[in-house]
């Protein structure tokens, strides 16, 4: 039962941030997610501060301020003081994490909060921090109730907006002559993935939050042209990555997030040499029958004009 809640986990951490890493990669800013997965530290930290109180509920609402502070920031450096994007994203994330890293030394360095729990995190603790409700009411572990409801509201925003996000991922320039509000859906989409980014790397880390969404949807990317396979493909993907990276994990012995990031990795691989073979052998045959049609053809004759 141990190895259900922990692949279930996984799974459910996988599904939610491939769906969003999807329109990340489409919108060529994947790397706002490791800005995000960083930048939340220092919201950790001053929710502590605040409160006096390390509840989750607390720290949920800290992260995704911050979070949500994140993309404002990359944006507004990317549009008014004209910084590239991958620019933009280095200056926010690494300012706020070593922000949150100082603020941890300085005021809250007797307390349990550890930036490498954050980074790396223990999905391996999965099954013991269940949500009891009355005395004896065990409902199973909390990560997979909160990861369940964060899918949930993921599924539901992109079947409900898909037409928003499509139109502003691929010609955001159309979609305002439409009158669509291309901010509004930036700052909507980013909400989402600060939202998830926030419920997961509790249990699984930053670290392989930002494996989840960069490469399923990289590998499902390579497979395809169409978004909505491309989607299907990501969570597919991601599941089966968390699948096989906890036996790997398992087998050696060794960490279950380091596994779930090889294994997807590796998966990219083997997909982008698949895809380079298939191209590459697709080609030879179009050249032979090209040259077998022109050997077979009838000779031309001159016409007597």
């Amino acid at each position: 039962m141990v190895d259900f809640w922990i692949i279930l986990s996984g799974s459910l951490v996988a599904i939610c941030c491939s769906l969003l890493g999807c329109f990340l990669i489409l919108r060529k800013m994947a790397m706002v997610s490791d800005a995000i997965s960083h930048s939340i530290l220092p919201g950790i930290v001053f929710a502590f501060l605040l409160t006096g109180t390390r509840e989750t509920f607390t720290m949920l609402i800290g992260a995704g301020a911050l979070g949500l502070f994140t993309t404002f920031l990359i944006e507004f450096f990317h549009q008014r003081i004209k910084l590239q994007t991958d620019a933009s994203i280095g200056v926010t994330f690494t300012t706020l994490f070593a922000l949150g890293v100082i603020l941890i030394s300085a005021y809250a360095g007797q307390i349990d909060l550890d930036q490498d729990c954050v980074l790396y995190g223990e999905i391996a603790y999965t099954p013991i921090d269940v949500w009891i409700v009355g005395e004896n009411t065990n409902l199973g572990p909390r990560v997979v109730w909160i990861m369940g409801m964060v899918l949930l509201l993921v599924l539901g925003f992109i079947f409900f907006f898909y037409k928003e996000l499509i139109i502003t991922t691929f010609d955001p320039a159309f979609a305002a002559a439409c009158g669509i509000n291309v901010s509004l859906w930036h700052y909507l989409l980013m909400g989402a993935v600060s939202l998830t980014t926030v419920a997961s790397f509790e249990a699984v880390g930053a670290i392989l939050v930002v494996g989840f969404l960069i490469v399923p949807p990289a590998t499902a990317y390579l497979l395809t042209t169409d978004l909505k396979k491309m989607l299907l493909l990501a969570a597919l993907i991601g599941t089966l990555t968390a699948l096989i990276g906890y036996y790997v994990a398992v087998w050696l012995d060794g960490s279950i997030a380091g596994a779930m990031a090889s294994v997807a990795g590796l998966l990219f691989l083997l997909t982008f040499a698949w895809v380079k073979w298939k191209k590459s052998h697709i080609f030879e045959r179009f050249s032979l029958d090209s040259t077998q049609n022109l050997v077979n053809s009838p000779p031309q004759t001159k016409s007597n004009l």
